[in-house]
């Protein structure tokens, strides 16, 4: 049954822009360390997408390098002779350096080498942002066009939120747009936030365990846009569409409770679990009842319209000169990475709870929609990479990061750690990597099984 239940479509969609984008991101980044490792007259052995333990999908020898494509898809690498890395190679650290290795080069190339990575993630990040800025713009929806306001749920009403209020600030920070007002709490330290209710504005507190609940829940608990319930669309063996519910059908009450808007439909009927629902219907000037069997999850087989132009709600786009994406783009770049150090910062002082933030390749290929959608495609590629080039520069063992700091370490000292060492300090870092792996992915499988 749990089989069944999963939209295997957009399950492939999803997977397959996750592939496309992790393997732009991963052949670029290694793509880094690749041409300055030639520049500098080091020999590359090998040039990999995705890890091939045992054996590799397929691979072709040019020249002194073997280029090939591997089986699990958790990344790359570029495997250069005479460097310490993830193969552990270590037959070759015994003999006597040959001029050709890396450990041969000046220290200075090295640590161009290493962060060769990291720079052409950065790069790439900025770009795809300024490109983004220059192609679609900016669409967003301001506070002012929320013609109907908030639903507030669970979370929302705990800290006094009503349905009908929308969201004017957080913090001291006006809200432009309000589909991005629970990522802008997510991502702030505002102890309130300003709402407008019946024309007027109100202070609300910020609880100190709002973050961690919106973390926890991913906002769904939080608040969401009001719009009319009109059917769409049906699901596969749709209860309502076996009883004669239409798309275009205004779905306004069940059994005697007024439901003028979605949330409030969705409600009333999760209420009604394996019972039988009088669905109060608005089909053009007529008003009808027609009895509707709900499941065990609380769902007759409808589908709302979520389109907000179609609903009548007017957004607004900027649009941008493409000298102008330039500046727009670079802060969208900084934006996102200050973003992504607040809530690390939140994971280390307890504001989030680890097990509730980190995830898999299963939770990443989760973010991508549903359909394929290339502005979304090339943001959250954007988003990635320079989320992978913070992660890389981190000095940890193992990472670029933790080669560089070695490098730099012997750059000011004049004192290169020895191969043994460095031996040690790979594999302390590996297994501390895979660790957090093998637990961000077996989280992420007991959400789904959850």
């Amino acid at each position: 049954m749990f089989l069944l239940a999963i939209d295997w479509a957009s399950v492939g969609v999803k997977a397959g822009q996750f592939v496309l984008s992790f393997s732009i991101l991963v052949i670029l980044h290694e793509m880094g360390h690749f041409l300055p490792a030639k520049w500098f007259k080091c020999r590359v052995e090998k040039f990999f997408l995705f890890f091939n333990p045992w054996f590799s999908l397929a691979k072709k020898k040019i020249g002194e390098t073997e280029y090939g494509l591997g089986w699990i898809p958790l990344g790359g690498y570029v495997k250069i002779s005479g460097m310490i890395d993830e193969s552990m190679d270590k037959e070759q650290m015994k003999q006597p350096p040959q001029p050709w290795e890396f450990r041969s080069k000046p220290a200075w190339q090295r640590l161009i080498i290493m962060l060769g990575g990291v720079t052409v993630n950065v790069i790439l990040a900025i770009i795809i942002f300024i490109m983004i800025t220059w192609v679609w713009g900016e669409e967003f929806l301001p506070p002012q066009n929320v013609k109907y306001g908030l639903s507030a749920d669970s979370l929302g009403t705990a800290m006094g939120l009503r349905n009908g209020d929308v969201i004017y600030k957080v913090g001291n920070e006006p809200v432009k747009d309000e589909f991005k007002v629970t990522p802008q709490i997510l991502t702030s330290d505002a102890s309130q936030i300003t709402v407008l209710r019946d024309g007027q504005q109100i202070t609300l507190p910020v609880p100190n365990t709002l973050v961690k609940s919106l973390s926890k829940t991913k906002g769904a608990d939080f608040v969401s846009i009001r719009f009319p319930s009109i059917v769409d669309a049906f699901t596969k063996e749709s209860n309502a569409e076996k009883e004669g519910l239409r798309k275009g059908d205004k779905l306004i009450g069940v059994d005697s409770v007024q439901t003028p808007f979605f949330q409030d439909f969705q409600k009333e009927i999760r209420k009604r679990k394996n019972k039988t629902a009088s669905v109060v219907v608005l089909r053009g000037s007529d008003t009808l009842k027609i009895n509707v069997k709900v499941n065990n999850e609380g769902m007759i087989g409808v589908a709302p319209l979520a389109d907000i132009k179609k609903l009548g709600f007017e957004t607004e786009t900027k649009k941008y000169s493409l000298i102008e994406s330039f500046s727009v783009g670079f802060k969208r770049c900084w934006k996102t990475l200050s973003n992504y150090m607040t809530g690390l910062k939140q994971i280390f002082t307890g504001r989030v709870a680890a097990k509730d933030s980190l995830g898999s390749v299963i939770s990443i290929g989760n973010i991508f929609p549903g359909v394929w959608d290339w502005e979304s495609f090339w943001t959250l590629t954007a988003v990635f990479s320079i989320i992978l080039a913070f992660m890389n520069v981190l000095p940890v063992p193992g990472l670029d990061g933790g080669h560089a700091l070695f490098t730099v370490y012997e750059m000011i000292t004049g004192k290169k750690p020895s191969d043994k060492f460095i031996e040690y300090a790979q594999m302390v870092g590996m297994v501390l990597l895979l660790s957090l792996m093998l637990y961000a992915f077996g989280l992420d499988i007991w959400r789904l099984f959850k």
